[in-house]
């Protein structure tokens, strides 16, 4: 099961007269770890690199910001992958001690910044959400929408024409037992609309 931080962790290392500040941080996608990127090369002005790792589903991204391929961007977002991290940007702002690492000891002073921060990290399972559709008698939607509590489901929206369309947002785990309970209570007179129709939120 997926993972979210409850709150930003941080850590701060210094490794041969350079410093890492490093951040864990929930973000919903690409454009939000890009705008808190921003941010913090602000906050920095001075700093060498700022190198960041995104795991949010098809938006993961890694990036070096000028350190040698490889050995920032990357191995920060396999610590955040083997966390079964999602929607978190891992950042790392490096002051240069005048010291070069090598590869190898960027690879670890990066990695080891991120790991650091989880050390700290409260982790929050990831409750995966589906959508369902149905038209249902107008007779029925005022127990419908009494019921959704219950299957911790919300109504999305409601189109009034031969019959009221609705469109809910559930928890996955609980979408059989919502069908199952219409579909009875109903006595077979609700219809279902494209139900396999699904949203990752």
């Amino acid at each position: 099961m997926p993972y979210a931080l409850q709150a930003p962790v941080h850590s701060d290392l210094t490794i041969k007269k350079s410093r890492f500040i490093g951040c864990v941080e929930a973000v919903p996608d690409r454009a939000a770890a890009r705008a808190r990127v921003a941010a913090l090369r602000a906050e920095h002005p001075s700093a060498t690199h700022v190198c960041w790792a995104l795991m949010a589903g098809g938006q993961s991204a890694a990036n070096d910001d000028g350190e040698p391929g490889g050995t920032a961007g990357r191995p920060m977002l396999e610590v955040l992958r083997h966390q079964d991290l999602e929607g978190v940007l891992a950042t790392v702002v490096r002051y240069y001690g005048g010291t070069p690492l090598g590869a190898g000891g960027l690879v670890r002073a990066y990695t080891d910044s991120v790991a650091q921060a989880l050390l700290k990290a409260e982790k929050v399972p990831v409750i995966r959400q589906t959508t369902l559709r149905c038209v249902l008698p107008y007779a029925l939607e005022g127990w419908l929408r009494r019921e959704l509590p219950a299957h911790g489901a919300r109504l999305l929206d409601a189109a009034h024409g031969e019959g009221v369309t609705v469109h809910l947002q559930l928890p996955e785990g609980k979408a059989a037992a919502l069908v199952a309970r219409l579909n009875d209570a109903t006595q077979g007179q609700v219809v279902w609309l494209d139900a396999a129709d699904t949203d990752n939120g």
